[in-house]
């Protein structure tokens, strides 16, 4: 099964407000030898700038169009799910897939996160392992047997 994929990196930008955590999914994909570029973005509204290339996001080399984001749910300024609701009301960025990754496993949220057009809902692994197995799985789906949109 072989198709023709993104040339060049992929670009994985992800929305967390928790640093460890922001520090740990980083060196999980470190450790899988992706090639990826990965950008963090601390909270909702940080994201919403990102993406719209406002402020210091304008430049298109250090911060390009990701080709998947990966959303923390609970986070200040502009909670994920308010993000995911904007991300998938905008004509220009709705094709990006999502990928909630959370501590929550309340149905509620499960349930409105796919209501709002969410593609994927994961729990956050526990342990570093679980992580950087997350990050491989990840990796070889979207990026190896998905098609993804050109962004």
């Amino acid at each position: 099964m072989s198709s023709i994929k993104p040339a060049g990196k992929i670009s994985i930008l992800i929305a967390d407000d928790d640093a460890d955590d922001r520090e740990l999914i980083k060196a999980a994909f470190d450790e899988n030898s992706t090639q990826h570029q990965v950008n963090f973005v601390e909270n909702g509204e940080e994201l919403l700038h990102y993406l719209k290339r406002g402020g210091q996001y304008a430049d298109v080399t250090l911060h390009p169009l990701p080709h998947i984001i990966l959303l923390d749910l609970n986070m200040p300024k502009k909670d994920g799910r308010e993000a995911l609701k904007e991300i998938k009301a905008d004509t220009l960025l709705k094709s990006i897939p999502v990928i909630i990754l959370t501590t929550s496993m309340e149905e509620k949220d499960i349930t409105t996160s796919y209501e709002l057009g969410v593609n994927s809902y994961i729990i956050k692994p526990v342990t570093y392992s679980g992580l950087v197995e997350f990050t491989s799985v990840l990796s070889k789906y979207w990026f190896e047997i998905a098609e993804l949109p050109n962004v």
